[in-house]
């Protein structure tokens, strides 16, 4: 299998604070992860703690100082980076002691490595340190130190009533602090176009290339489908900009917020992407050229690197595996699972028991996310209860000290919908319409749904490292996706990574449905859910997507079908259940639609 890194799966970012030190727990073990960047004040507490851990100068960034947010971010990776490599070095430097990490690097390695073979063999031939601290040092890399920007993350900041200007907003700083950073690595950008944010990412030159097509700064964006990566592609290709990784995840059966498709599962998403990836290449390739010209930029002699990955929902050595014969992607991200291993993510000790104990029925999606978007959520969370217990009280809602996700302008100046401020004007809007109690508590439930995410995905990360959690509070959110119900108990970076590859298993459950099947399931159950909530007489454009929704999950049903019989001895020990929840799956959703009372407006959809 040919792949330029030592693993064929990555750590996707998870919230603000699980992933924020996780390259420097795992990348010198050539493990490729994302941190999220965006929340400059967790980045800061987080550089001071491991400023004092590896024994590093530590001069604090106020807010006071001129572009701070941008300063620590950038200081925070420049730190990343030098640990990251002052490990590393100590790894490969360790080969005389035959030291635990060096061992433990090549353990983690595929079965399949050239790179663990060649170093066996050179073990096995006893040959001299020199020589093999030599090919150590020209065949062994690091994993990536990556970062993530949610694109939406994009509120104005303000001193006292003046509006900064548009390169202070939150993700331009947070650009412009990785940019300027020391790390030759990628960002990741997720939750869809933002033309003003990508636009600005012109003014850097590390994210142009060097005459043989390598980038300092690699733009990779996160993806739903071929349509959006075409789109974003040629975006970014027409300012000179080229994306080197189109991450494709899945639109329900993943963790965080969640952005459902259209009906379109990713099996046929994949698929599409494997059949079209050549023209996406040469379309995108041939603006790109042209843009740098045009700039009079260097016009690289070598074609640039065009990565298709895949994430969300996977669990078994043998999805893994698929994913990558099957649809050619080149590397798989492996999320919630990680979240039970304490050498690779940073959770505090009461939120690692819920998600170990976590069941099916724990995890949901919920409107809890200001931003309106849906949100993997689990019960019983302590940002949960802190919630409820303050609604009781009379007290609903955050006193938003952080201000990161004031979107919402129904009251002049913009405002977070999680916040008390604004969920208190809405519960006194809600009492002068007397309406009736079931009604009203309807309403009311869904007012005060809202968590305040700023606080409730960076607290974990501060907890378990006992630091300053003033600002924050003690009460965590956590977004896992389904999959994590799967998994029980603590597991070691290695146990963990042995699973991925297949040399042990670690489910605790042999009935663990396959993930394509898994999305379909959700995709149908968000439908429904979806169909019931609207209220009834339906506009014709809510016909339209109502049909082409359908329309859409029942080709997926059939491409599933098609799939899992054309593959049935590769997927052998799943085959039987994966087929049979299919049909199960297409049974409930033909059945729902012929005895729901809009079945004569939806009958297009089966007959299409």
């Amino acid at each position: 299998m040919n792949n330029k890194n030592a693993h064929t799966f990555h750590i996707p970012v998870m919230g603000l604070g699980f992933t924020i030190d996780t390259p420097i727990k795992v990348a010198h073990l050539g493990i490729s992860s994302v941190m999220s960047i965006l929340e400059h004040n967790l980045v800061e507490k987080i550089r001071m703690h491991y400023c004092k851990v590896f024994n590093k100068p530590y001069e604090p960034i106020t807010s006071k100082e001129d572009d701070f947010r941008a300063k620590r971010v950038m200081l925070y990776l420049n730190l990343v980076d030098e640990i990251v490599r002052e490990k590393f070095e100590k790894l490969k430097n360790s080969i005389a002691e035959k030291s635990d990490e060096l061992e433990l690097y090549f353990d983690l390695l595929p079965s399949f490595s050239d790179l663990k073979k060649q170093f066996e063999e050179k073990l096995k031939n006893n040959e001299h340190v020199k020589e093999i601290k030599k090919w150590l040092d020209a065949n062994l890399k690091p994993g990536s130190i990556d970062v993530n920007i949610m694109t939406k993350l994009d509120s104005a900041n303000f001193i006292g009533n003046e509006q900064l200007p548009i390169e202070h907003n939150n993700a331009h700083a947070a650009i412009r602090g990785f940019a300027k950073s020391n790390l030759n690595s990628s960002i990741i950008l997720s939750a869809g176009l933002n033309p003003r944010l990508y636009s600005y990412m012109e003014n850097f030159e590390d994210f142009y290339p060097d005459a043989e097509s390598n980038f300092r700064k690699k733009i990779v964006i996160k993806v739903s489908d071929f349509r959006s990566a075409l789109i974003q592609g040629k975006f970014f290709a027409k300012k000179g900009l080229w994306v080197s990784e189109y991450r494709v995840e899945s639109g329900l059966n993943c963790g965080g917020h969640a952005f459902p498709t259209d009906g379109y599962l990713l099996g046929p998403i994949l698929e599409e992407f494997k059949i079209k990836r050549a023209d996406l290449f040469e379309t995108i390739y041939s603006i790109f050229k042209k843009a740098l010209a045009a700039k009079g930029k260097i016009v690289p002699e070598n074609f640039p690197e065009m990565k298709i990955t895949a994430q969300g929902g996977v669990g078994t050595s043998a999805e893994h595996n698929f994913l990558i014969e099957n649809y050619n992607v080149d590397s798989v991200g492996w999320g919630s699972p990680f979240l039970l291993v304490p050498e690779a993510t940073t959770v505090d000790d009461s939120t690692m028991k819920l998600l170990s104990d976590a069941t099916e029925d724990d995890l949901y999606l919920s409107n809890a996310s200001p931003l309106g978007i849906l949100f993997n959520n689990i019960r019983s969370s302590s940002k949960d209860v802190e919630r409820i217990e303050l609604a009781k009280s009379g007290k609903p809602g955050s006193a938003c000290p952080k201000k990161f996700l004031r979107f919402n302008n129904e009251y002049g100046k913009p405002l977070c919908t999680a916040s008390s401020k604004f969920i208190n004007l809405k519960l006194d809007e809600l009492k002068d319409e007397n309406l009736p109690e079931a009604e009203f508590s309807k309403r009311y439930n869904k007012i005060i749904e809202k968590e305040c995410l700023c606080n409730g995905l960076a607290s974990s990360a501060l907890i378990a490292n006992g630091l300053d959690i003033k600002m924050e509070g003690p009460a965590v959110s956590i977004c896992p996706g389904p999959n994590i119900a799967y998994f029980s108990g603590k597991f070691s970076l290695k146990e963990m990574v042995d699973h991925i590859y297949g040399r042990i298993n670690i489910l605790n459950t042999a009935d663990r449905p396959n993930m394509f099947v898994k999305e379909l399931k959700m995709y149908v159950e968000y439908l429904i859910k979806k169909i019931e909530e609207t209220s009834f007489p339906f506009t014709e454009e809510q016909i339209k997507e109502f049909r082409n929704f359908i329309s859409n999950i029942l080709d997926g049903i059939e491409y599933y079908k098609n799939l899992f019989n054309e593959n049935k001895k590769s997927l052998e020990e799943s085959f039987e259940k994966a087929i049979s929840d299919i049909h199960k799956y297409e049974i409930q959703l033909r059945k729902y639609v012929s005895n729901c009372k809009f079945n004569n407006i939806f009958t297009p959809a089966f007959s299409a």
